[in-house]
C-alpha cells in the first residue's frame, strides 16, 4: 500500500501552501511607435516594432 497522511491539512495550512498558484496579470507596455499595448520585452503585435527596429511586417506593408 502506498503510504498515506496521518492527518487532515488544515484549511490555513493547505491555502497558504497554495498562496503562489494565483495567476497574476500581464504587464502591458505602451509601444512607443503605434502606443497600443504590448506584453514588455516582445515585438510589437501591431506595427511589428522592437526597440526601435522594425522586426516584423506590419499588416499594412504585406
Amino acid at each position: 500500500m502506498p503510504p498515506l497522511p496521518k492527518r487532515k491539512v488544515s484549511k490555513g495550512r493547505r491555502d497558504r501552501r497554495r498562496s503562489h498558484d494565483a495567476i497574476s496579470k500581464p504587464n502591458l507596455v505602451e509601444c512607443p511607435q503605434c502606443h497600443n499595448k504590448h506584453l514588455a520585452h516582445r515585438v510589437c503585435t501591431s506595427c511589428g516594432v522592437y526597440r526601435g527596429r522594425a522586426v516584423l511586417m506590419a499588416e499594412e506593408e504585406k
